[in-house]
């Protein structure tokens, strides 16, 4: 068996069809498929059904895909330790957010620390981060929600309030604290469905007896000071995504305890580096100091 076999088998059971493997791994589709034929002829059994050029993984795929990503997993921690003992003053952090506001600040205070390593941050959606934790891709994820699981180790390391950012000419600019039944009939600039604080807020003014009326949705939570400032609308946003800007003015929220939890995440299988630990220790004092 070899190790080429299993990084396809692995591309053809995340996307069950052989076209769109084949073009992800760069590979004509003969090649592909002649790969997983012997990789099932080395096995003794066939690990999809097929469905023209769809395949499903069967019961024996299914089985041996769990034991497929595990062989995977620990050869690429064997690398990533042998390159820290290497060259532990070199190396790549690979992050991934759902909440990026306080990622600068923390950035800043570890590259004081450790100023060669460098990092890569990608911002995703809670399901797209589970799947890349799962698979132990990044070395941290700073979430909200956080997100249990089996292999996933979660540290909450701040509660952050979540507040109501309105255009200083807004009717409710003059005052301090509204309830949520206030915001009934209001216009709201957001994220789209499927990040943590959009699903949280969502909830929440369902309990109460109505749906945001959202005029934006993006991907890109730093804009939306812009378009509240703009008067395209009015918005939810986290304290520590709070913004200096005179035009907006942030209202705290009385009936409802609207807070976010945010959570350092990693899995419990994955090889720290020692970069890696000073990070998450930078983390850790960053939020405690928020929080005093």
């Amino acid at each position: 068996m070899e190790l080429l076999q299993l990084q396809y088998f692995l591309e053809v059971a995340r996307l069950e069809h052989v076209t769109e493997a084949a073009r992800s791994l760069h590979v004509t589709q003969s090649s592909l498929s002649k790969t997983i034929q012997r990789l099932e002829e080395d096995l003794g059994v066939p690990l999809f059904d097929r469905m023209g050029r769809r395949l499903r993984l069967n019961e024996f795929g299914s089985t041996f895909l769990r034991r497929a990503e595990r062989a995977l997993f620990e050869l690429e921690q064997g690398k990533q330790e042998l390159s820290d003992l290497a060259s532990p003053e070199h190396g790549t952090l690979e992050l991934a957010v759902t909440t990026a506001s306080t990622l600068p600040n923390i950035l800043r205070e570890f590259r004081k620390k450790r100023p060669t390593i460098q990092f890569h941050v990608q911002m995703l959606t809670t399901e797209e981060m589970v799947t890349r934790l799962q698979r132990g891709e990044v070395d941290y994820c700073l979430s909200s929600p956080p997100i249990e699981g089996e292999d996933i180790e979660c540290q909450i390391v701040f509660i952050d309030p979540i507040l109501v950012a309105v255009p200083i000419g807004h009717r409710l600019a003059d005052r301090s604290r509204i309830s949520l039944t206030d915001l009934r009939d209001e216009r709201f600039v957001g994220v789209k469905r499927g990040y943590g604080t959009r699903d949280l807020v969502d909830s929440i003014c369902k309990s109460v007896g109505f749906e945001p009326k959202y005029v934006y949705e993006g991907d890109e939570p730093a804009r939306l000071s812009s378009l509240v400032e703009a008067e395209i609308g009015i918005a939810f946003m986290p304290s520590t995504a709070r913004n200096s800007r005179e035009q907006i003015k942030y209202l705290q929220v009385e009936d409802h305890e609207l807070v976010r939890e945010i959570a350092l995440l990693w899995h419990k299988n994955r090889y720290i580096s020692r970069a890696a630990l000073e990070f998450r220790e930078v983390v850790i004092q960053y939020f405690g100091a928020r929080s005093i």
